[in-house]
Order: structure tokens, then C-alpha cells, then sequence
């Protein structure tokens, strides 16, 4: 059977776990090769192991530009391109108006606004014509979320920096789509609600309870909308927002 993606260069920011790195084995199931990020070694050597011989592992913060550099000149020197983009790292912490911090608000605009920023225009001198960029969007995006505010504003600025960048890239072919994952069983997520594990269970019971599908989702499910993004398959789709979210924000 063909693959989708044989032969791909493919770099993910924030493969170590959740989405990231569920999408790391399945584009490496597919044919890419497949370079990855993160910030802690141990991390990145799991990882790596996770998803076989045809995966790099790069530690870096998609925060610093300086580690965006590193990145990619490790990519160009190993493989000369880039034919997929997926832009995988951010995160964020809850807090109500009224309590954010200028920290938390530096925080989570920098991972998800500036570092996406970079990380796209730093990989654009590498990235193939008719290449594949993937954005990580969310259903907070769109939906007004309590105590997430700043995390909700800053996945609603990736949303805009998709449409405005399909028309800078439209001469060179490069597609440019969000993924916007609805609630997912991943560490990011699971942390929110603490480290106590009953804690942890009630929250994503109350996820689960607002998703119509009845459930959270699970990384890998993210995963192969990310694939579909990546390969020919969605070779007319550009600009485009794919919400995996079970019908969250369809209701």
C-alpha cells in the first residue's frame, strides 16, 4: 500500500508528547522522515525511541530564536528541505481576568504567537514549493473559555495568521491549515487540573460532558487529521480550519 507521505521531510516542533509526538509515528508510518524538538533530553530520547529509525531529534524551545536557528540549520546540513511544517509546540495556564500575570501572558504569547511566528518564517527558505505548513489551532479560538482567556486569544491570532499567510505564500504553492484540536487526553491537558489523579479524572469527566461525541479525544485521533493536512490528499485545502473536537464547537 502506498504511503501518504514516502519520502517527506517533515519537521515537528513540540514532538515529544501529545498531539506532537503521536503525529511524529504517524508520519513516520507514512514515509517522512521526521525531525522533532524539545525542550528536556530525556524527553527527546524517549521520544526518539517511541517512533523509530526514521526520526531526529533536535532539543530546542520554539520561544528562542536562537534554538530556531539551531533547528533548522540541523535540518538543511541532514536534508536539504522541508515538505511539512507542523507546528505542534505552546501551551498555556488557566487564570481568570483579574489575576493574569505580565509573566503568564510573556509566557503563553510566546510560545504560541511568537515562537509559531518564527518557527514558520525561519523554516520558509527550507520549505519546498507545494509544501504542507500545519498551525495548532483550538476550539478556544473560537468559543470563549473561562480563566483561559490569554491562551484563547492567542490560538484566535494563529487562526488570522493562517488566512493572512496563504496569500503570501500563494506564489510559491505552500498550503497553510490549522488542525484545532477539541479536549485531548494529553499531559498539557491532564496537568491543568493538578497533579492529584482524582482531580484529573473529574476534569476530563467535565470535558467530556460538554463534547457531544460524549469523550475527550485521544492524540492519535488528532494525529490523523494532521496526516491528511500533511499529504496529497489535501492538496486543495488551504486557509482551512479542521476542528477535531467530537462537535464541540458545531453546537
Amino acid at each position: 500500500m502506498t504511503q501518504k507521505l514516502e519520502g517527506k521531510i517533515a519537521v515537528i516542533t513540540g514532538g515529544t508528547s501529545g498531539i506532537g509526538l503521536a503525529t511524529a509515528k504517524r508520519f513516520a508510518a507514512e514515509g517522512a522522515h521526521v525531525f522533532i524538538t524539545g525542550r528536556r533530553e530525556a524527553t527527546l530520547e524517549r521520544a526518539l525511541a517511541e517512533i523509530g529509525p526514521n526520526a531526529t531529534g533536535i532539543r530546542a524551545d520554539s520561544a528562542s530564536t536562537a534554538d530556531l536557528d539551531t533547528l533548522f540549520d540541523t535540518v538543511k546540513s541532514a536534508k536539504g528541505r522541508i515538505d511539512v511544517l507542523f507546528v505542534s509546540a505552546g501551551g498555556g495556564d488557566m487564570a481568570p481576568l483579574g489575576a493574569i500575570t505580565e509573566e503568564q501572558y510573556e509566557s503563553t504569547f510566546g510560545r504560541n504567537v511568537k515562537g509559531l511566528i518564527f518557527t514558520v518564517q525561519k523554516a520558509l527558505p527550507l520549505m519546498a514549493d507545494g509544501g504542507s505548513v500545519i498551525l495548532t489551532g483550538s476550539t478556544t479560538g473560537v468559543a470563549g473559555t473561562a480563566n483561559f482567556s490569554v491562551y484563547s486569544a492567542s490560538k484566535a491570532a494563529v487562526r488570522n495568521l493562517a488566512r493572512s499567510w496563504i496569500l503570501d505564500l500563494k506564489g510559491r504553492e505552500i498550503r497553510v491549515n490549522l488542525v484545532s484540536p477539541g479536549p485531548t487526553r494529553t499531559p498539557g491537558l491532564v496537568e491543568l487540573a493538578g497533579p492529584d489523579e482524582g482531580n484529573q479524572k473529574g476534569f476530563l469527566d467535565f470535558l467530556a460532558s460538554q463534547v457531544p461525541a460524549g469523550r475527550v479525544g485521544e492524540p492519535d485521533e488528532i494525529a490523523k487529521a494532521v496526516v491528511f493536512l500533511a499529504s496529497d490528499d489535501s492538496s486543495f485545502v488551504t486557509g482551512a480550519e479542521l476542528f477535531v473536537d467530537g462537535g464541540l464547537v458545531q453546537v
